[in-house]
């Protein structure tokens, strides 16, 4: 058993994770001032709560987007497993084809994402990965990872159009009971809720023009929290949700990279 940290702007989802598949996942809050003892004592009561003793992991990895936040994971990882954690970066084996223009600026997570999708679903496809941000990886009929779009999460957004104008209050992020909003807060919420749905339909089209493909022969996956989850099943087309997306993905590159 490992121990998987996938790091965003938003949350640490930490896994523990099995030739049988992953026992358990936990989120914490990026917090960038957090010290090593701090996200170790974090990492081990969660552990302690499941049963689960440090000394059970053969080893760790960190997938993270937030450099400032590394050096604290990959020392409270080291505590907890005794080893130094496999950081997903250059020169790490993924098995993936990537065909962008300088593979080195692709995010850590969409590697894992899309690591994962390929072992899970069939090609030609698009992976969805939904947090403060939401990117997605295309990949081609090939298995070739090909591009993809980023654009701001639907909390970002909302946070955006809060602070950005006199009038717009701050709301909480649910589906409305219309499109059509019958007051400011159900208003926004449908820009959000509706309005990143209505996107991700819009952006699945015009991907399935430039690859040559009909929108039918897309594989469409997401990942993300239940927020995500919620606004993903608004969406026209058949997107399956995958919320343990990314920590499969390090599971495999993990033992890609196993001595």
């Amino acid at each position: 058993m490992i121990l998987a940290a996938a790091v965003t702007n938003a949350y640490i989802t930490l896994g523990c994770i099995g030739r049988r598949g992953i026992y358990l996942t936990s989120r914490f809050a990026t917090v960038v001032h957090k010290t090593e003892d701090e996200y170790a004592v974090d990492f081990y009561r969660m552990l302690e709560l499941n049963g689960i003793k440090p000394e059970e992991m053969e080893g760790s990895i960190l997938s993270s987007v937030v450099p400032p936040v590394d050096f604290a994971i990959i020392g409270a990882l080291t505590r907890l497993t005794g080893k130094k954690p496999l950081v997903v970066g250059p020169g790490v084996k993924t098995g993936l084809n990537i065909r962008i223009d300088d593979p080195s600026q692709l995010g850590a997570n969409l590697v894992a994402g899309a690591v994962a999708a390929l072992d899970r679903y069939r090609p030609p496809m698009v992976v969805f990965d939904m947090g403060a941000a939401t990117a997605a990886s295309v990949i081609d009929r090939k298995g070739r990872y090909v591009g993809g779009f980023i654009s701001p999460g639907v909390r970002i957004a909302l946070d955006a159009g809060a602070s950005g104008t006199a009038q717009l209050p701050r709301v909480s992020l649910e589906k409305p009971g219309s499109v059509i909003g019958r007051g400011t807060v159900a208003a926004l919420q449908s820009g959000a809720v509706y309005g990143t749905a209505g996107m991700l339909d819009g952006m699945i089209g015009r991907i399935a023009e430039e690859l040559g493909e009909p929108e039918e022969a897309l594989t469409l996956v997401a990942t993300g929290g239940s927020a995500e989850e919620m606004i993903v099943s608004l969406c026209k087309h058949p997107v399956q949700f995958d919320p343990q997306l990314v920590l499969h993905g390090l599971w495999l590159i993990y033992k890609r990279n196993e001595k």
